[in-house]
């Protein structure tokens, strides 16, 4: 059974963790969790009643939380700026910042801004959310000398994708099969390779990783809810309950013993090997230039 590997000593002196998607699911209880440890949390979400929800249940049974509930829709760029505005207005350091929030599986639609939903949703709202408060990152690292933190939740679904891994040229096939939302995945680690590539050279305290939570029966799983139920009868001794799900992004997050690891992909609490495409810098600078120029393309 996985453990929820948190370490006491990193977390309190860390002052503010950033996290999208805490409404429910991992989120939820990844926020108990770091609440339970002293963080200040912040949940973005999508659903601020769900939040404030998830808020109250945290509260309830740990009075000593500190949370606070912001809106962020991350399939919509203007929502991920308005957010990033907010954010930046308060004046919070920020220490650890978890990219949690996705879509899986649902019927094709575009997103306000003209993208494929599952794009849009994991990884383009993602790219732009880190870019805007890196600054905070860097700068709250720097005055603290405590190494900031990116996570981002991918999934093994990254290994089921298209030949070349992105679709750049075809990232509206409205075809949308699981290789969506494996190329969705895919680009989760891609950004996190890139990102951590760049500020290793340029010398920031911050670490990039990604991880995959393992196979959960969340609300993400909505849109293809029966047919998963049936595959997870199937294949029972393979799935977490939530508390396990959430037990990676908290060692990745809060170990000290991961001091500098930068640039990988874990799964239960270790280190995992990624699909060759994952390991691919070609792609993922490929893919940081491409998504700049869908964000600059829908200002």
């Amino acid at each position: 059974m996985s453990k929820i590997y948190c370490c006491r000593n990193f977390i309190e002196i860390c002052n503010v963790w950033c996290f999208s998607g805490g409404a429910s699911g991992i989120g939820l209880e990844t926020s108990r969790v770091f609440a339970l440890r002293g963080a200040h949390v912040i949940i973005a979400a999508r659903n601020t009643e769900a939040a404030s929800e998830a808020r109250r249940i945290i509260v309830e049974n740990n009075p000593a939380a500190r949370i606070d509930v912001l809106k962020l829709d991350l399939s919509s760029l203007k929502s991920v700026r308005a957010f990033a505005d907010q954010f930046n207005s308060m004046k919070l350091p920020l220490n650890i910042l978890i990219n949690n929030a996705g879509v899986m599986l649902c019927p094709f639609q575009l997103s306000k801004d003209g993208v494929e939903m599952q794009f849009a949703t994991n990884h383009l709202g993602h790219f732009l959310l880190t870019n805007l408060l890196l600054d905070n990152m860097k700068a709250t690292a720097q005055s603290t000398g405590i190494e900031g933190r990116i996570v981002n939740l991918s999934s093994y679904a990254h290994h089921v994708t298209y030949p070349k891994g992105i679709e750049f040229d075809k990232i509206n096939d409205e075809k949308n099969d699981a290789r969506a939302y494996g190329q969705s995945k895919l680009a989760n680690i891609l950004h996190a390779k890139e990102l951590s590539r760049r500020l290793k050279e340029e010398g920031a305290n911050i670490t990039v990783n990604s991880v995959h939570p393992g196979m959960i029966m969340t609300n993400l799983m909505r849109h293809s809810y029966v047919l998963l139920k049936v595959f997870q009868v199937a294949t029972f001794i393979l799935w977490k309950n939530v508390h396990q799900g959430a037990a990676t992004t908290c060692y990745i997050a809060l170990n000290p013993q991961l001091r500098g690891e930068t640039g990988k992909y874990f799964a239960d609490c270790n280190e995992e090997k990624t699909s060759k495409l994952a390991k691919s810098d070609e792609l993922a600078k490929q893919l940081w230039d491409f998504s700049e120029e869908l964000i600059t393309s829908a200002q």
